[in-house]
């Protein structure tokens, strides 16, 4: 399915085939493609580039796809990494956190950091780091695959 060049989003870069890809949800989901391109709220002499999600119903271009500024995915990526190592060592604590200290990492960026930490405000956390935990490690051939390749990329790229 061929990605939508004209509407607010410009795609510039695109992954038209992800539904084969899209995690458990491969050859059935909504999320057709994945572009890089020039940002939907970009306005007159300031550019920004962003990724976005494109989702179809079927019918048409779903108003549910998401588009992120690149920093913002980056972001989201060092929070799933960071995640998961914590949770692949939380073994040693009752509920996989440590309740006296919630926070995971402090992750330096642009001068500040970026704080990691179990939400201890969701009243069913204990459950619901359990269930989280659980699901990464069901889904750790699909998650290990990708970061094998992102880590192998970045090796190319000199990180």
């Amino acid at each position: 399915m061929k990605i939508p060049t004209t509407l607010k989003h410009k795609p510039v870069i695109v992954s038209e085939d992800y539904s084969n890809v899209d995690g458990r949800q491969a050859y059935d989901t909504d999320a057709k493609g994945l572009s890089l391109g020039l940002a939907q709220w970009n306005e007159r002499g300031k550019v920004d580039i962003s990724a976005k999600v494109w989702r179809h119903t079927g019918e048409r271009w779903s108003r549910q796809s998401e588009e992120l500024p690149l920093h913002r995915v980056l972001d989201l990526a060092i929070l799933i990494c960071r995640s998961k190592l914590h949770l692949d060592e939380a073994y040693r604590f009752d509920n996989f956190y440590d309740p006296a200290n919630p926070v995971i990492d402090r992750v330096g960026l642009q001068g500040d950091a970026m704080t990691v930490a179990v939400c201890t405000d969701n009243e069913m956390i204990n459950e619901d780091i359990k269930l989280f935990r659980q699901v990464l490690a069901d889904d750790g051939e699909l998650i290990g695959e990708r970061l094998h390749t992102l880590s192998r990329i970045l090796k190319e790229m000199g990180y």
